[in-house]
């Protein structure tokens, strides 16, 4: 009887449970479409609506369809000529990124040796440069008033410059190769350093000399990575835009830089729109290959650590091999840099800091001049904001994606998050000056706009550096939390937090190195007023003079110590290898 009375209490008091519970799951349903909304809505109107405005301004440009905008681009030979550079020099620019990265990958995957860990981080180093800074440091090192040229006149005693780069392809490439061989590095030497070295030495015990190892079995292995590091290298090169407007000067132009000079400088916004809807056809096409040749040629393999897979230069050959890469490595990567800093303190007048205290001078005594100290100060209020639409984004796009229970809606958004990856920040900015200039969007004169256009861009970096963090948390900790009452703000607090912490700066860093080092986007949105970091250190470049130059150094210095400060930070702050950038 004691039995049964206990039974009827138990499933009374489970009968009670169940609306509980309902309720639960309903809030928890909920909260998570609440957070959904976040990312989606954003996404909906600064990400598909300007890029739907260029699709209706370029093939609809009266309410019906009408290929009328299209007519120039296969009646003017230009822009077919546009459409040849910038493919040549992509392709060109990928050939010189893989002979240089493919033997310094080897280096790093098959060797230890002092100083590893430092060396493969400066080598990576002037990836994360902004492309304003790259190309002021090769005019810094190649420029008619460069370090090279200085050099090399001093010990010739001539009075003019010996080496004439300025304005040619050949800059342009060099400044390309200086950019992306990091990229092969870091994807080709990862995959390599895996590898099981003993394929090879069983092709050495049948006979196979080296060179035929290499073809024969280490080759097929690394096609993938291979295969995936060219093409993200080609896609880079051909949205080039800050290094050939600069280095590059009005005799080349890339798609990118075409739609730049179509739109602001002709006011061609018709034209413009077909070129931006051309370069983002291409760059799904390009995607769409990636993914196909990754499919197609990723095979099982049988990986190694890194402990038995690598060793110390043994012999003077492989010591010559090492040291003798490294060398030639860090000379080219280095020197623009350095060649730069050294420049901002020496130009024309030897030692000097007087063009960094001229960021500080308004010699013009006009009111509407604005300072270039005044240019840091807007970088840094943009890049404040851009860091907090970033977090808020990404953070709710992290939570929906490692959700449980959620794989084939997560396997669907995912992609779709990354879309402004592959979409060129001059498509992108020419599509807010388009579509955000008219109610309910009109923001074209907001302040807002520009870190918006950032967010766009570092939201997808802040999700990257979360999600492998969440999607490895022990979801028994919130239950926990959760069964002894903590509510989910208490919970987030408590648990999430301290175990998101340092992810979370690493996302924090990246939106703020993306936001100070934006120029593409930047130079079309951005309120003469108020000019940001990159846009200042491209006006007094083109401006004469050896004080605007002067001033352009200086200010590129402290846009590389800005963004060369945030990349090790993000290496010290990482977990290990945890973090998909």
């Amino acid at each position: 009887m004691t039995s049964l009375s206990g039974s009827h209490t138990e499933l009374l008091a489970s009968d009670r449970k169940r609306p509980e519970r309902r309720i639960q799951a309903a809030v928890r349903a909920r909260g998570y479409w609440l957070l959904a909304l976040i990312p989606l809505t954003f996404l909906s109107l600064f990400y598909f609506y300007p890029l739907l405005a260029i699709l209706r301004l370029s093939l609809f440009p009266d309410g019906r369809f009408a290929l009328d905008a299209l007519r120039p681009l296969y009646e003017k030979p230009y822009y077919a000529g546009v459409l040849w550079f910038t493919t040549w020099q992509a392709t060109a620019s990928t050939a010189g990124a893989l002979a240089l990265g493919l033997p310094a990958a080897y280096i790093f995957a098959r060797y230890r040796f002092p100083g590893k860990s430092l060396l493969r981080a400066l080598t990576t180093l002037p990836f994360v440069m902004p492309t304003v800074v790259v190309a002021t440091a090769f005019t810094a090192l190649l420029g008619s008033r460069g370090l090279l040229n200085q050099i090399l006149a001093g010990m010739l005693r001539l009075d003019a410059p010996p080496i004439h780069l300025q304005n040619t392809v050949w800059i342009i490439l060099l400044a390309h190769v200086f950019y992306n061989t990091s990229v092969v590095i870091r994807l080709v030497g990862g995959f390599w350093a895996n590898l099981d070295p003993r394929l090879g030495d069983a092709a050495a015990v049948l006979g196979a000399p080296p060179w035929q190892r290499f073809r024969r079995v280490t080759l097929p292995l690394l096609l993938p990575a291979i295969a995936a590091a060219s093409i993200l290298v080609f896609l880079f090169n051909f949205t080039s835009f800050g290094v050939i407007l600069i280095l590059g000067g009005p005799g080349f132009a890339t798609i990118e830089v075409e739609i730049y000079r179509t739109a602001v400088r002709l006011f061609n916004l018709p034209v413009a729109a077909v070129l931006s809807l051309m370069q983002m056809a291409f760059t799904l096409a390009l995607m769409a290959l990636y993914t196909r040749l990754q499919a197609r040629l990723t095979v099982p393999l049988d990986f190694r650590p890194r402990t038995l897979t690598q060793h110390a230069p043994r012999t003077r050959r492989e010591r010559l091999l090492v040291f003798g890469m490294l060398g030639v490595l860090g000379l080219f990567l280095l020197s623009p840099l350095f060649a730069l800093l050294l420049r901002s303190v020496t130009l024309g007048r030897g030692p000097t800091l007087a063009y960094y205290r001229e960021l500080f001078v308004n010699r013009t005594g006009s009111v509407f001049f604005v300072t270039p100290i005044e240019a840091v100060r807007n970088s840094l209020f943009f890049a404040l904001i851009t860091i907090v639409l970033s977090v808020i984004v990404g953070l709710s796009a992290a939570y929906l994606l490692a959700g449980k229970g959620r794989g084939r809606l997560a396997a669907v958004l995912d992609p779709i998050f990354m879309l402004p990856l592959g979409t060129s920040a001059v498509t992108l900015g020419f599509g807010y000056v388009i579509a955000l200039d008219e109610p309910p969007l009109n923001l074209r004169t907001s302040l807002l706009i520009l870190p918006i256009a950032h967010t766009l861009i570092a939201f997808p970096f802040v999700l990257r550096a979360l999600l492998p963090v969440l999607r490895g948390m022990n979801p028994n900790l919130r239950r926990a939390a959760a069964s002894l009452g903590a509510p989910p703000a208490r919970v987030f607090r408590h648990i999430d937090l301290p175990i998101l912490a340092r992810a979370l700066l690493v996302g924090i860093i990246f939106a703020f190195t993306i936001s100070m080092g934006e120029f593409g986007a930047s130079l079309l949105v951005s309120r003469p007023q108020f000019p940001t970091l990159p846009i200042a250190i491209y006006r007094f470049l083109g401006q004469p003079g050896l004080n605007n130059y002067g001033q352009a150094l200086a200010l590129s210095v402290i846009l590389m110590a800005t963004t060369a400060v945030g990349f090790l930070g993000i290496e010290n702050l990482r977990y290990g290898d945890i973090g998909e950038f």
